[in-house]
């Protein structure tokens, strides 16, 4: 479907006129399309119960192609439903009622390909080193693995998961609630700089508009829909990030959540999260990451303990071991007897046991060696199964 400029610069007029989500707008541009319901809000005309005179007067002076204008003088442009630019990802928007009717993109990648293989990280403003370091430890692995980071721009998590991400030269998006032509907070603007020269900076709204407080929110909705899966590193009860996580899990996408101190506050809504949704999973590392929105059968490394030499006995030499005395020395006989095992199975278990260093022979029979003792009190855990135990 090729997006007509008429219907590109009726686009362009929606987003300057409503705000992004709004249902009644949806449902009307849905069955008039765009064009028709510009021109129905330029001569305020009914339109359910849509407040069409307050949206008129945001059109007073301003018109799509003026907005296509502007944009494209700073380098940006807007990505329309139909466009081959435009992510699939986002059609999902349409199943929950908050379509999305463009993005005004600025950056030198295509959209759709920087979304192609995409993870978002979100967390606090109020972000602790932990938390910082673990986002910004997270976005590093990503794009060292192919990976953009998206996330919204803010101070605390977001700033980490976007300048980890570029430090390992890999593509980052920021998803505005202002204009991608404005930096903020406007501490950030040195980032800002970075983002649109290394990846994209993308918006529902049109150059020059200011932030404000709702459309943070609404906008979380979009950093969910371009990702695969979204990790929540440090979020308090009341936060921004788990909305975005609220979002992911309503449009089909994978939630994760980054576990911190149970003193912590910043991390009560991330142990919320893991309490109260089954589908939120739970992951301290990239590899477990990858491991939910990578290619099916790529499987995170499991953590294990340290390997000790008990780990390696089968279940049958592990219970010869257990009936050799400590200290005083036995013979095969009472040591089978202890074991409750036949002669001829505990003599195999004796040599194989010998053989690994943990007991030694004397003249009395059996006895522990120094490292077997120690082996013996070590807890066993849940080691492979070795060659040893064979039989």
């Amino acid at each position: 479907m090729t997006v007509t400029s008429a219907e590109r610069a009726a686009r362009a007029e929606l987003l300057r006129a409503t705000e992004p989500g709004f249902s009644g707008m949806v449902r009307h541009v849905r069955e008039v399309g765009p064009e028709q319901a510009v021109a129905d809000i330029r001569r305020r005309g009914r339109i359910g119960s849509v407040d069409v005179e307050a949206l008129s007067l945001r059109l007073l002076d301003h018109d799509g192609e003026r907005d296509l204008t502007a944009a494209a003088q700073l380098g940006a442009r807007l990505v329309c439903p139909g466009d081959e630019e435009w992510p699939a990802a986002l059609d999902d928007l349409g199943g929950v009622g908050l379509d999305c009717f463009g993005l005004w993109v600025r950056g030198p990648l295509p959209l759709v390909e920087a979304c192609e293989r995409a993870v978002a990280i979100v967390g606090t403003r109020a972000a602790t080193e932990y938390g910082a370091t673990i986002a910004a430890d997270l976005a590093v692995g990503l794009a060292e693995r192919g990976w953009t980071v998206i996330s919204g721009m803010a101070y605390g998590i977001d700033a980490a998961a976007h300048r980890g991400s570029l430090a390992a030269g890999g593509p980052t998006v920021a998803v505005l609630a202002c204009g991608v032509d404005v930096a903020y907070p406007k501490a950030h603007r040195g980032l800002y700089e970075r983002v649109i020269a290394n990846g994209l900076a993308v918006s529902e709204h049109p150059p020059g508009a200011a932030p404000q407080r709702t459309r943070f929110l609404v906008r979380n909705r979009l950093i969910a829909a371009l990702s695969q899966g979204t990790v929540v590193v440090e979020a308090a009860l009341r936060s921004g990030a788990r909305s975005t996580a609220r979002h992911a899990g309503e449009l089909f996408r994978h939630v994760m959540a980054v576990p911190g101190p149970i003193t912590s506050s910043l991390s009560a809504g991330c142990h919320q999260l893991l309490r109260d949704r089954p589908d939120t999973v739970l992951v301290t590392k990239v590899d477990e990451v990858l491991e939910q929105v990578g290619p099916m059968g790529e499987f995170a490394e499991r953590a294990r303990g340290p390997v000790r030499r008990r780990d390696l006995l089968g279940p049958t030499v592990s219970r010869v071991l257990d009936a050799v005395p400590v200290m005083k020395a036995a013979k095969t006989e009472r040591i089978a007897a202890t074991a409750g095992m036949r002669i001829d199975a505990v003599s195999a278990g004796l040599a194989a046991l010998a053989a690994s260093g943990l007991i030694e022979a004397s003249d009395a029979g059996w006895r522990m060696t120094t490292l077997g003792r120690a082996e013996r009190r070590a807890d066993p855990g849940r080691g492979d199964e070795l060659p040893l135990g064979w039989w």
